[in-house]
């Protein structure tokens, strides 16, 4: 596991941001075991406590469980990942329309640009299965 931090965002938020992003994409998988704190402050470098905040608030948030004696897990709530899923793509939007926006783009201009690039996107990989 390897991130860049960045120097404007709390270093336990990137790593818990990594971590959902790990989970939605299927690299961690439901039930999976996920390291331990010290596995992962060794591995990224970082202060054990770091860790244990960002193990902390994921299990706040139900994303990941401590089996006592055993370590910690993904969740095996495939309607929690879902859920996690949506919240990370309306962020991404969030960010995106934002930013066409400051371009000057309309809703509409927006709308036709994303259909054009989904329409794009659908051809191209029709076209590399081919």
């Amino acid at each position: 596991m390897s991130i860049e931090f960045d120097n404007n965002l709390p270093i336990y938020l990137q790593i818990m941001n990594y971590i959902k992003r790990e989970i939605v994409t299927g690299k961690l998988k439901a039930g999976e075991k996920i390291p331990s704190v010290r596995e992962l402050a060794a591995e990224l470098q970082i202060n054990p406590n770091t860790v244990q905040r960002t193990f902390q608030e994921l299990e706040r948030e139900a994303i990941v469980e401590t089996r006592r004696g055993l370590g910690r897990y993904v969740t095996s709530e495939e309607s929690k990942i879902m859920m996690i899923k949506k919240e990370m793509a309306g962020d991404l939007l969030e960010r995106f329309i934002h930013g066409m926006q400051e371009l000057g783009f309309t809703s509409e201009d927006i709308a036709a640009i994303v259909a054009e690039a989904v329409q794009e996107g659908a051809a191209g990989s029709s076209r590399s299965s081919d």
